[in-house]
């Protein structure tokens, strides 16, 4: 009931600041070309994380479990309609992306590394000058990153190898746990050059095995997308008519982006900027991966669970996993299984990774020099990643929402009240 009302609140704020802030960014997230070139836009600095880097590292977090697994939640329990309100929360979202990325690098700092950090906990705290709503934000971040999002990919991964072959959970956490130390203890460079180069890949060959089966289907696409506009205001539609099949898109279309709740300004504020034309290119490059993850990733598996037959089932403690192992082997035969595992493990994997940084970064904002205490954060994470591979999917799944949509209310709040620092620099390109 709590997290009903939570996301009530959260879903009702992303619509309408999405809108407000639509008109009042001039239609700032139609700017595709925009987008599209500053991904290009040299950087003064040499050593810093390029843009491209940046973006990377903020689909790493994005195209995850909630891209695929959330997908099949959407509609198992939100019904087609859902992938609707999946689309327009992202649309709406994106200008919220633009704005928190934007303000991630008006208040930007560096650690005693002079490496670059930011996000909403800075420009809450020294925008707003409110170091209690700044202190409680960072925490949320290192309890749902760390905890929450962390145990959530990890349950996917386990509960998609056991589909495959029997292996005991505590194994598949033990393995994942020393794959990402592996990677984490090089620091946030080893994490963005990991995920420049796996993120692209792993997308890509997603998209293209997903163009085959949507060719082979062709004929069925047009009644799919005529069904899905269709459901998105049918008041008998699953948990609650439109009224659920909203909330429900909505909160797996916000989990999938990240649109709105500060996240994605955390990783993109390691990329170094100097002027306003910088700090605005990444406002743009991050809308861009809104789009990507939104139309190309989750509306590609929204089609393949449409294709399927999917009619007769009933899941227990349900990932959502289960269902698109279903599906795609319905496509592809015996391989589907194995296809998805490894895609399951790349995406998950990269948004260990990912969450780990928003963790870390988070920890760097309450403490200058936290040698020990990453340390102990990279322990933590291995623990996080084991409580993950052994619980129940639908404890860690509630658990996430609740405390997104937390974020999502306070970074809107807070974009709202720093709002003419954006549009002032805006105003300037």
């Amino acid at each position: 009931m709590l997290n009903k009302l939570i996301w009530l609140v959260a879903s009702s704020s992303i619509i309408i600041s999405g809108i407000y802030f639509t008109f009042k960014l001039n239609f700032v997230q139609f700017r595709f070309i925009k987008m599209f070139k500053s991904l290009f836009i040299k950087n003064k600095s040499k050593d810093t994380i390029k843009p491209f880097e940046s973006l990377m590292m903020v689909l790493a977090g994005r195209i995850g479990v909630g891209s695929i697994a959330g997908i099949a939640i959407s509609i198992y329990y939100g019904g087609v309609g859902s992938i609707f309100w999946m689309w327009i929360s992202s649309i709406l979202g994106a200008s919220l992306t633009f704005l928190e990325t934007t303000l991630g690098m008006i208040y930007q700092q560096k650690d005693t590394k002079s490496i670059c950090k930011g996000g909403p906990s800075y420009y809450i705290r020294y925008g707003l000058n409110n170091k209690l709503l700044g202190n409680m934000y960072a925490i949320i971040i290192l309890i749902s990153d760390i905890v929450g999002f962390i145990s959530i990919q990890t349950n996917t991964i386990t509960h998609s190898i056991q589909e495959i072959i029997n292996i005991d959970s505590k194994v598949v956490g033990i393995i994942l746990s020393i794959l990402v130390i592996i990677i984490i203890l090089g620091g946030v460079k080893r994490i963005a050059n990991f995920s420049s180069k796996m993120v692209p890949t792993m997308t890509l060959l997603y998209l293209f095995i997903c163009l085959v089966i949507i060719i082979i289907n062709i004929d069925k696409i047009p009644g799919i997308f005529v069904t899905i506009f269709k459901s998105a205001f049918e008041f008998k539609s699953i948990s609650g008519g439109v009224l659920g099949s909203m909330v429900i898109g909505m909160q797996r279309g916000i989990f999938s982006s990240e649109a709105g709740i500060g996240t994605g300004a955390i990783a993109s504020a390691a990329t170094e900027t100097h002027t306003e034309e910088e700090k605005i290119a990444q406002g743009y490059t991050q809308m861009l991966g809104v789009y990507i993850t939104t139309f190309l990733i989750c509306t590609s598996t929204a089609i393949i669970v449409l294709t399927s037959d999917i009619s007769n089932l009933d899941f227990s403690n349900f990932n959502g996993i289960e269902l698109i192992q279903i599906c795609f082997t319905q496509h592809l035969g015996s391989i589907g299984n194995y296809f998805i595992f490894l895609i399951i493990f790349l995406f998950a994997f990269t948004t260990i990774l990912s969450s780990y940084y928003n963790g870390e970064s988070s920890l760097k904002y309450f403490i200058e020099k936290p040698n020990k205490s990453l340390k102990l954060l990279k322990i933590f994470t291995c623990f996080s990643i084991m409580f993950g591979a052994i619980s129940s999917s639908n404890i860690i799944w509630n658990f996430i929402d609740a405390f997104v949509g937390i974020l999502a209310i306070i970074n809107i709040y807070s974009m709202i009240k720093l709002k003419d620092k954006v549009i002032n620099t805006l105003n300037k390109e």
